[in-house]
This record gives C-alpha cells, structure tokens and sequence, in this order.
C-alpha cells in the first residue's frame, strides 16, 4: 500500500471511483488486514523513489520544483536535484549545527527556494520545522522559541534585527541561520555553507509516528497553541487518500499561495503535490497584487491553483477579457467560506469553477469539493475519504441532516492518519480538543441529505481575515499595552474582501483625553502592528463608554459580533 508508485491514470477525474478504491484500502487498514507502516520517511519513501523513477525515464520532463520571483530571476529542479540539495542542506543542519533527530528548528522565510529545501533536509535528518510567516514581530518570534525550545533559527535579512533583539531572552537557541547574499555578526550564511558541503547523506530511520513538523494556532484566549504533526499525518496521509482535493498526476503544475507558515503551504506546495510526482510551482510575491497573479497564470502552464476567497474577491474585480492562462483548468480555495456570488463571477468570467476545501492547522483537509462533483454554492463539499465527518451536539450526539451543530471528526477507535499528534506542552487543551468519539473542530455547520457541508460560524471568538486565524486575546493585549485604552475588546466585522476583519471596541482610560479620535484610532493601530504581527491590527475601532459583561466579569464578545454581523 505504501510503496510508491505512479498514479494510476484511469481514475483521473473520476473522483467517485477513487473515493470508492480509497476507501476500501483505508477499510482494510481499519479492519486490520493491511497494516499501515511502522516506519515511513517522506524525503526517502517517496521523494527518492520519484527520483528514480524519473531517472528511469518513466516521469514527464517537467520539473519537480519552478520559481520565479517576478524579477527575472527563476530556479528549476528536478527530484533528482531536489534530492543532491536537500542532503547538502541535512549536513549543514546536522554536521555544522550539529542538531540531531528531534531537534526543532524555526524556520521563518517568505516564498524562497531555501524554505522547500530546509522541508526536505529536516525529513532526512529528522529534525522537526516550526514555519513562521515573515509578519511575525520580535514578541511573536521570542514566544516562538521560548515555548519550542527551538535550537535553531532560519530567516532573512528582514527579520535578522528582530530575532537579534529577542536571542538573548532564548536559553534554548544555539544556531542563528540567515539567508542572505551578505553577512551577519553572530549569524551563519546558510548560502555559504550549504553550497559547500557534501551531498552524501543518509536518510535517518523515523517512525511514521515522529514528528515532523510543528504548526502555531491561534486560540480565542492565551498564546498560540503549538500543534504537533508526524510523518503520518503530513507524509503518508496523501498516499492513503489518492488524490482527493488535488487530483494531480505527475505531469500537472500546481501553483499554491499560501504564505510559507500556513499549515496549507505544508499540504498545497509541499507532501501532496509531491506525493503523485507533480510539479509545485512558486511566485515570491513579495505583495498579492492581481496583475501579478494574473500575468502569471498567463505565462506560465499552471494547471492548478489554489488562493484564499481573498484572492478570487480580488482577481474578479479585473476585466479578465483581457487575460489567456495558458493551462489553468482547476481552482481551489480554502481558509474561510467562499462568497456565491464571487464562484458565479469568476465562472461567467473564466468558464472556471472555483472548488472550495475545508480543514484546520489540526486536521489538514477534512472537506473537499472534489474535481467533477456537483457544486452547490456555499457548500465545502463532502468529507474526505479517510475522514468520518459528522455534526455533533454538545452530548456528542450526531444530529440529522439538516440540523445545525459542531462540526466533528470521528478520532475513535481509530484516529484517522491526518489528525494532529498533541498541543504540545498542553495537554489539557488536547483533551478539551476531543468530545466523545470525535475531535471537535470549534466550527458550526450543517450537512445536507447529500452529505454536503455547510459551514455557518466559528463557535468561539476566532477571527479568520484573508485566510489569517487571529485570536482576539493577543489583539487586546497589546491595545491594552497603549496608555489611552482602559479595555479593549475584538471580534469579527463583515468585509467586502476580506470576509471579514479585526474590529476593536474599546474603552479609553479616564486618564486620557483626546478630542481627535481619528488621530487616535491611527495611533491604536500602528501601535498593534509594533506590537504584534501585522496582520492582526484593528482595521475597525469604535470608542465605547462600556462593554457587555457576564454576572463574571467576561465580556460578551458574542453579542459585540452579533451586532457587527446584523444578527
């Protein structure tokens, strides 16, 4: 079963026959009559045998990895490549840094060559990455490496002087790496050295149960929680689930745009493409502007691209006439409900569909869409072949169609290959995750007679903005930090783009008087984006003279978005 080989074209856009031949492998796994692997490396089980069979001739010409960065400058390898590279980069990692399997590494870069290589060097070595999104601040970053305990840092030139300010503060960090065409007091150049060491590695022994990576969520109170995910979960998932939401053979190019520290980049751009041998393309887009976007899909033959509803809200509002893609013929999106309207929009315009997905940091894809199903506007599509998607209530219970709930994941007898290990360092988090037999997500929905889900809200405050999850907790902290705010609360407000945005009430301290609240406002929001990363500012500020409160003292933020939502 978990012998790689290339996908067999005759289930090519047949997703019911594929769900149907996947199904029964999982079944069987199930049942116990195939056993899933005791030991699994993706970089050498699946990476490596794509190498030879591309050597042997029996893989399309194109390569295994394409990027641009819209100046000109463009890098191609194939696996063969990828393979001698990502050994040069396990020996810097293991000879030079010295980490061994286990080790965490944080690695915070934008959409560069480098990021994939440090993916596939640590898999060989067995060092587990933390990615990091490059808006992260010196605060973010110092409880990154506090609460991982990370002996290794990788960045760029940009966020070189914010780990520099915050290293001290970080008995566990040993190796700072920079990527950069120049040098660094205290840092290493990645560059350098990793070009200069040898390709003669071998792959370490991991468990399909090790870990592989480590992703940070937000949650509706405190810091981040720090979500473990295994060999299993990330590497041998796509080859139990065939091609389920991608629906890629070995000829296909797929262009992702998820930011580097997404767990959607890890899926989109990194195991599942690579799994069925195709090739991941990327554009540095140092900004998401639509004409980049657009002349991209026109010069280049990607067939498949996936982007946040962000993204489509953007590329509709362009005269699309005036674009030919070369080769794009599926469209995914994932991270927040998709708008009806923009799906009929983009489809009158492009004669394309736009097939949504549905998953969390915790569970990757649990519902798709998948390529030739029906699409009912609204809808994520039906739950993943290997997943047992339900609507629970509060008891557990699973409810009729129809019936609106808590959207669960069966987790037991069996807990399904995708799901997350553990909350790391939390584990009364990882048990509040689990309801009865299911891992509950924190989203309502609703399933139809056909299996379809709908989602309808988040159960708890979580903000998710073009993509982002933002806790409301570490918005309001920092306004708090501001000497003009007595109490802030933040919940979600509608936006024509975005889905939706950051939106603070706040209450100014007594102290304070300010007769140029728009002045203020400005200030509230450059002193968030100082504070933490910019993404999570306040992009709407209304002054209160109080906020509503349970018997407690908790402030309601469920009636703060009911009324923002009309609700």
């Amino acid at each position: 079963l978990w012998t790689l080989k290339p996908p067999n074209r005759t289930f090519h856009g047949h997703p019911r026959l594929l769900a149907s031949d996947v199904h029964s492998q999982y079944e069987s796994i199930r049942r116990g009559e195939q056993e899933i692997p005791k030991y699994f490396n993706f970089a050498s089980d699946v990476l490596d045998k794509w190498s030879e069979i591309e050597k042997a001739g029996k893989r399309p010409s194109n390569p295994a990895f394409w990027w641009i960065n819209g100046k000109g400058e463009e890098v191609k390898w194939s696996f063969e490549e990828l393979g001698f590279l990502s050994r040069k980069v396990a020996n810097v990692l293991t000879e030079v840094c010295g980490l061994q399997k286990g080790d965490r590494i944080a690695v915070i870069l934008p959409r560069v060559p480098e990021w994939w290589l440090v993916n596939v060097a640590c898999m060989r070595a067995g060092i587990v990455l933390i990615p990091g999104i490059s808006q992260l601040s010196a605060k973010d970053i110092l409880y990154r490496l506090q609460a991982s305990k990370a002996t290794c840092i990788i960045t760029d030139d940009t966020l070189a002087p914010a780990v520099d300010s915050v290293a001290s503060e970080c008995q566990f960090l040993k190796t700072k790496l920079i990527v950069s065409k120049g040098s660094r007091e205290g840092w290493l150049n990645f560059t350098d050295l990793y070009k200069n060491q040898s390709a003669d590695h071998s792959c370490v022994k991991t468990r399909i149960q090790d870990p592989v990576s480590i992703f940070f969520t937000s949650g509706t109170t405190g810091s981040p929680k720090m979500t473990e995910h295994s060999q299993g979960s990330l590497g041998f998932r796509p080859l139990l689930c065939e091609r389920y939401w991608l629906d890629l053979t070995p000829s296909d190019m797929i262009w992702n745009t998820a930011d580097t520290g997404w767990i959607l980049a890890s899926l989109g751009s990194v195991f599942d493409p690579w799994a069925f041998g195709s090739c991941i393309f990327i554009h540095k887009l140092p900004q998401i502007e639509s004409a980049t976007i657009l002349n991209t899909l026109c010069r280049f033959p990607i067939d498949t691209l996936i982007g946040a509803p962000t993204l489509f809200r953007m590329l509709v509002q362009n005269d699309l006439s005036n674009y030919k893609f070369m080769k794009l013929k599926h469209c995914m999106s994932g991270g927040e409900p998709l708008n009806p309207e923009v799906m009929e929009q983009w489809k009158s315009k492009t004669g394309l569909d736009i097939y949504e997905v549905y998953g969390q940091t915790e569970t990757g894809v649990i519902c798709s869409v998948f390529k030739g199903m029906k699409i009912k506007p609204g809808s994520m599509g039906k739950a993943a072949p290997h997943y047992d998607v339900q609507i629970i209530d509060k008891n557990a219970n699973i409810l009729p169609p129809g019936q609106q709930g808590e959207i669960g994941v069966r987790s037991k007898p069996i807990r399904p290959l995708g799901l997350f290990s553990e909350y790391i360092d939390n584990p009364k988090k990882t048990a509040e995750s689990e309801r009865g037999d299911f891992y509950v997500t924190g989203d309502r929905g609703i399933m139809d007679e056909d299996g379809y889900f709908q989602f309808i809200a988040r159960d708890d405050d979580i903000i998710i903005s073009s993509g982002y999850r933002i806790g409301p907790f570490e918005v309001e902290s920092a306004l708090i930090e501001h000497p003009a705010v007595a109490e802030a609360a933040v919940v979600s407000s509608p936006d024509p783009l975005r889905g939706e945005v950051v939106k603070a009430f706040v209450i100014l301290s007594p102290t304070f008087s300010s007769s140029n609240l728009k002045s203020l406002t400005c200030d509230l929001q450059e002193h968030v984006k100082k504070t933490t990363a910019p993404y999570k500012y306040p992009r709407k500020v209304e002054f209160v003279q109080e906020l509503p409160k349970t018997v407690t003292g908790k402030i309601k933020r469920n009636e703060l978005r009911n009324k923002e939502w009309g609700r």
